[in-house]
C-alpha cells in the first residue's frame, strides 16, 4: 500500500504527519485489497481534507471533510474512510 500525503497552502508539521500516519494504521487490516491512499490536505480559512483510495481490483474510493481543527477533520476524514472500504471489502466478498 502507497501512501501520497500533500499538504497545499501550508506546511505540515512532524507532529501532523506523524497524526496521519498513526491514523492510517485504522486500514491496515486492508492492506492487500489497496494499491495506493492518496492524502490532500487544503487549507483556506478551515482545513479541507480528501483522500483517493485505489483498490487492487482497478475500482477506487473518494472521501473529503472539512473542519477548522487538523486533527478532527483527520478523524472525520478516517471515520468515513474505513466505512467505505469496509463497503467496498464487503462488496468483493460477496462477489467470490
Amino acid at each position: 500500500m502507497n501512501i501520497n500525503v500533500q499538504a497545499v497552502k501550508f506546511t505540515m508539521d512532524d507532529d501532523q504527519r506523524a497524526f496521519v500516519d498513526k491514523k492510517v494504521e485504522r486500514i491496515k487490516y486492508a492492506d492487500d485489497l489497496i494499491t495506493d491512499v492518496l492524502f490532500n490536505f487544503k487549507f483556506e480559512k478551515k482545513f479541507s481534507m480528501e483522500c483517493t483510495v485505489n483498490f487492487r481490483w482497478g475500482g477506487n474510493a473518494h472521501v473529503s471533510a472539512e473542519d477548522f481543527d487538523f486533527n478532527a477533520g483527520v478523524n472525520k476524514l478516517m471515520d468515513v474512510l474505513d466505512q467505505k472500504i469496509k463497503k467496498e471489502k464487503d462488496k468483493i466478498q460477496e462477489k467470490k
